[in-house]
């Protein structure tokens, strides 16, 4: 038996039978979709490594069950730049060095785009810090991380100022 699941991901129409009712939106993507960009790392929602955008909403991935997102829109890293041109927290990262390894990157920057459409995020340190929580790097890039979600929620307030 398999179930019909209709998404919209990346911006793109899916439709995906699955045959396992218990797979997790983590598993589909990496195993089923080729989309690696989220990570696997406790696999038990601790360390923000798999964080997507559903409907515009941060969650975790590894804790979410596909079928229960029929319908939904999915956002992940590798929908997030337009073509060549990268998303302006895709571009605060590597300007403030707001990374090391690498693992957590995708995972920090997609809850950096979820905190900041939210309109949570604000200049404040410690309220990004909080609203970054969710999220681990066990390289410890935290300065250039918060450096660089500061930078994007700046520019982001300056283009909603003039529109």
């Amino acid at each position: 038996m398999t179930i019909p699941l209709r998404l919209t991901l990346n911006g793109q129409a899916r439709e995906i039978a699955l045959d396992d009712p218990r797979v997790t939106l983590l598993d589909l993507l990496r195993e089923r979709l080729g989309l690696t960009g989220a990570k696997k790392g406790c696999d038990r929602g601790q360390c923000g490594a798999c964080t997507v955008l559903v409907d515009g909403r941060r969650i975790n991935a590894c804790l979410t069950l596909a079928v229960s997102l029929d319908g939904a829109e999915i956002l992940t890293i590798e929908g997030l730049a337009e073509g060549d041109r990268l998303h302006p927290v895709q571009a605060a990262f590597i300007a403030h060095d707001g990374f090391q390894c690498g693992f957590c990157t995708p995972g920090q920057i997609m809850s950096a785009v979820g905190l900041i459409r939210e309109g949570h995020a604000g200049t404040d340190p410690e309220r990004i810090r909080e609203g970054m929580s969710g999220n681990l790097c066990r390289c410890g890039a935290y300065a250039g991380i918060l450096d660089a979600v500061q930078d994007a929620a700046a520019r982001n307030e300056h283009r909603e100022d003039a529109a």
